[in-house]
């Protein structure tokens, strides 16, 4: 496997920024994008539960109908993919067991074998109530959010994160709330309009030695 260079890494990372103005015209290529989706799908979860889906806004009516309830911000409707990111709603024993019947097909393990596993899930659920379990979940939705965003700048594809929306409306109108989702981040994705006057901008960021302690 060949790796990213530390240099690479960085240089990618300097490159990106919240893209204020997206190109409309300019659209990912299909096998970049498939890339993306697998790079999210690869996205570490606690415990692996995956407490989340991800819905993925190609269409231009459905952009439409989020953007008065995006604060009118025109990511949502300039960008080649509008990603929203759902977390469950409500994790039950239904969902470990679904979780370990994929671990024990992929792994080839017997399924007794992961009872200690599911006696620590069910645990740690137990002490959780619906809005607790959502809390979490949510939380997880941005471990996700920082993979896509990584994994894009790494494919030279411009993204902005955003969370100035109605997350109710949302759930409305993509349907979310009969799946047992609820609408917790969404990310633009695509290619950066000319003259975005952000693009050049240098980051501002505390000094290294005000953020990271060695011990």
């Amino acid at each position: 496997m060949k790796l990213l260079s530390a240099e690479s890494l960085l240089l990618s990372l300097q490159w990106r920024y919240a893209t204020k103005a997206f190109d409309p015209a300019q659209k990912i290529p299909a096998a970049t994008w498939d890339a993306i989706e697998d790079s999210l799908i690869l996205t570490p979860s606690s415990f692996g539960l995956q407490p989340w889906h991800f819905l993925v806004v190609e269409s231009q009516e459905i952009k439409e109908q989020l953007l008065p309830h995006s604060w009118n911000q025109g990511q949502v409707i300039d960008c080649s993919h509008f990603v929203v990111l759902a977390a469950r709603t409500n994790i039950d024993e239904e969902d470990i067991q679904q979780w370990l019947q994929r671990l024990s097909e992929v792994r080839e393990v017997e399924a007794s074998s992961l009872d200690g596993y599911r006696g620590m899930m069910s645990g740690f659920m137990a002490k959780m109530d619906a809005n607790e379990k959502l809390a979490w979940a949510k939380m997880q939705t941005y471990i996700a959010l920082g993979q896509l965003m990584t994994s894009a700048a790494a494919l030279g594809i411009d993204a902005c994160p955003m969370e100035g929306f109605i997350p109710e409306e949302y759930d409305r109108i993509l349907g979310l709330s009969e799946k047992g989702l609820h609408a917790s981040v969404a990310c633009a994705l695509g290619y950066r309009d000319a003259e975005d006057k952000y693009a050049e901008l240098p980051k501002v960021r505390y000094e290294k030695s005000s953020l990271v302690t060695r011990i």
